[in-house]
């Protein structure tokens, strides 16, 4: 199994960060404006990256202020059945963020382009959470 593994430090409350992670205002501003997202255990959020690419993330685990995990049940086959989570700290003011996409079934051409948009979608985060703006997909240039 692979996995992509990514740090970044964040100069903002662990509290905002989590809020971004884990809302659809959050995450709105940070990876994709169309989506449906719920902070509740269960729910199915929804992400929509246009020309029907929609990816479908069950919310697993939610600790405020600490992790976030979703299993996708719905994307690209190469995306069913793996795992996303968010793992926060927050030291001196300044958060860490361990995002994880782990149980790929193997290292392909896609993966290595999922692995430098998950570094993009910490980036956006970081900027969201820092400067009161991030990079969605609609914003960004492919």
């Amino acid at each position: 199994m692979e996995k992509i593994e990514h740090i970044n430090y964040i100069k903002s409350p662990i509290a905002d960060v989590y809020k971004a992670l884990a809302t659809q205002a959050g995450l709105g501003a940070v990876w994709t404006e169309e989506l449906i997202v719920k902070s509740e255990l269960g729910f199915i959020n929804e992400f929509n990256f246009g020309d029907n690419d929609n990816t479908k993330m069950k919310v697993v685990e939610l600790v405020q202020n600490q992790r976030v995990l979703w299993e996708c049940v719905d994307s690209d086959p190469e995306w069913v059945g793996t795992k996303i989570s968010f793992d926060l700290t927050e030291k001196n003011g300044v958060t860490s963020v361990v995002l994880k996409h782990f149980d790929w079934r193997e290292l392909t051409e896609f993966y290595r382009w999922c692995n430098y948009n998950w570094a993009m979608f910490l980036l956006s985060l970081k900027s969201y959470c820092e400067e009161g703006e991030g990079t969605p997909y609609q914003k960004r240039k492919f």
